[in-house]
């Protein structure tokens, strides 16, 4: 009988418990499970957060988490699945960011921890007890997580720049409010 190994335990359950919270958050996103917005709702709520276009951007973000998530639980293309979830939250990360860092006060925590727990996972790999093992290896490999991550850095850097833009226009766009004064 073959020896359980703890390290590649540990693993396994990392991997389901982060694959399932990232599985749960992009459903709600993608389809409107677990009380979610669905994709319209989702896209709706991310252009008012200054994601344009809205609808690919809801797109994305769902199936950085759902497809991530569902990856990392399944121990399947480990590197593409850490890269895509990590590139999903840096842009959760983006809009909780101006609440501080707590997550009772709306803050980055969660999506913080959910992004560096996939990026980690991404970079150590699977374990034994996984789809990338059964296959061989075969979508784990050094040069698909360095292209992964890059990919994953690059077009989350795209996606921010573009969307600190949006909020700036709006802002320089809004009415100021501050003055107290009347118009006439």
């Amino acid at each position: 009988m073959a020896q359980f190994n703890r390290k590649d335990l540990g693993l396994l359950a990392l991997r389901l418990g982060l694959g399932s919270v990232l599985f749960a958050h992009g459903a709600q996103k993608l389809f409107g499970w677990f009380g979610g917005l669905g994709l319209d709702g989702t896209a709706s709520a991310m252009e008012h957060m200054g994601f344009v276009p809205s609808k690919p951007s809801a797109l994305a973000a769902g199936l950085g988490e759902a497809g991530g998530g569902a990856l990392l639980a399944l121990g399947l293309a480990t590197p593409a699945a850490g890269a895509a979830a990590a590139g999903a939250m840096a842009g959760a990360v983006s809009v909780h960011a101006p609440a501080g860092f707590f997550a009772m006060s709306g803050g980055f925590e969660l999506p913080a921890f959910l992004g560096y727990s996939a990026a980690g996972i991404g970079i150590a790999g699977p374990g034994r007890y996984s789809l990338d093992h059964l296959t061989g290896h075969c979508l784990d490999r050094p040069w698909v997580g360095a292209v992964a991550f890059s990919a994953s850095a690059l077009a989350a850097a795209a996606v921010l720049t573009h969307r600190a833009k949006i909020l700036r226009e709006r802002e320089q766009q809004a009415p100021d409010s501050g003055s107290g004064a009347a118009q006439p």
